[in-house]
């Protein structure tokens, strides 16, 4: 089923041609929110998910910053341990709705010795058994969060990072070439991103609930760009207590070409586990440029200033801004 209400028609052909394939069934609307259409299965699970306190929650928007905010957390909080950070992330930090967005299951049943790891055929599974205290992964927006969290009752350290938008489009569009199957050309799919119909969109929608709550304690509230300009004096460093040794360290370690050449978190065993049973044809890389401000040079001027109207629309009430 793909998501489709009339009033874009072009827009619901763009999800069918270019989506719905060896990837995805289709697409729902949860709460406004655009999913791939095995979310239905499992929103009920990870509405009830007993959360644990002692864990530290890792939220955005995909990529702006995710994976970067990911590696600097667990390091923290496992004392620097390099040795141990050698295994994959996806492990280390497991991804909540993973399992959602890989929905390609009656595709893959012909696929013969397929050998998923159990982090992607069951996330919700795999991060119940992983003992806490532990970082979770999520992209979910606030609407679609455990109850537990949504309700105040627990209030485990959420950390959010979010990424200005056509920075975070282009990035996108390259993921889901890459991991998704999309095989559409980039001025479509920023029709998809702008319109709210790619995976976790609206965009802003995503981001504005959890900037309204940036003054919980619980919460932490991260910008990308922050992140880029000085990384050692961002609030994760802060609040631990990290000598000049460990900081230069931490910050060398968390550096874009190290993060891209560090196959614990670069995705290389889930790019070439995608390519190995050509689920993915696409010649990229999990991690591209890592830049601030390269969408300009990507994007048509019609493009940008369809994003720069598009922004001022939706923050014209908040005091939001990059």
């Amino acid at each position: 089923m793909v998501v489709a209400n009339g009033e874009n028609p072009e827009l619901d052909e763009i999800l069918k041609k270019y989506f719905t394939n060896k990837f995805r069934t289709g697409y729902v609307t949860a709460k406004g929110v655009t999913m791939p259409e095995r979310f239905a299965e499992m929103e009920e699970d990870i509405y009830n998910f007993e959360v644990c306190e002692d864990d530290v929650w890792i939220c955005s928007f995909p990529k702006t910053g995710t994976t970067w905010t990911s590696e600097m957390v667990w390091m923290i909080l496992n004392n620097l341990d390099f040795a141990k950070g050698q295994e994959n992330i996806e492990i280390r930090c497991p991804f909540l709705e993973l399992s959602t967005i890989f929905d390609h299951r009656e595709n893959v049943k012909t696929i013969k010795n397929f050998d998923a790891p159990s982090f992607v055929l069951d996330s919700l599974k795999f991060l119940k058994d992983t003992k806490s205290p532990k970082c979770v992964k999520t992209h979910l927006p606030w609407v679609l969060l455990p109850k537990q969290i949504q309700d105040g009752s627990k209030k485990p350290l959420m950390i959010y990072v979010t990424r200005n938008p056509k920075d975070t489009c282009v990035s996108y569009h390259n993921h889901c070439k890459l991991i998704e199957g999309y095989t559409g050309n980039f001025e479509d799919f920023c029709k998809l991103f702008l319109a709210g119909k790619v995976t976790y969109a609206p965009f802003w929608d995503h981001i504005l609930p959890f900037w309204e709550r940036r003054d919980q304690p619980n919460i932490l509230f991260l910008k990308y760009e922050d992140l880029i300009k000085d990384l050692p004096s961002s609030p994760t460093f802060l609040k631990n207590d990290l000598n000049d040794e460990q900081v230069a360290r931490l910050t060398d370690h968390l550096s874009f070409q190290n993060m891209k050449n560090n196959n614990a978190v670069n995705y290389h065993e889930m790019v070439n586990f995608l390519r190995k049973h050509n689920l993915t044809s696409y010649d990229g890389s999990f991690m591209r440029n890592g830049k601030v401000g390269g969408a300009s040079a990507e994007m048509s001027p019609e493009i940008l200033e369809k994003f720069e109207e598009w922004t001022k629309e939706n923050l014209k009430r908040s005091d939001f801004s990059f």
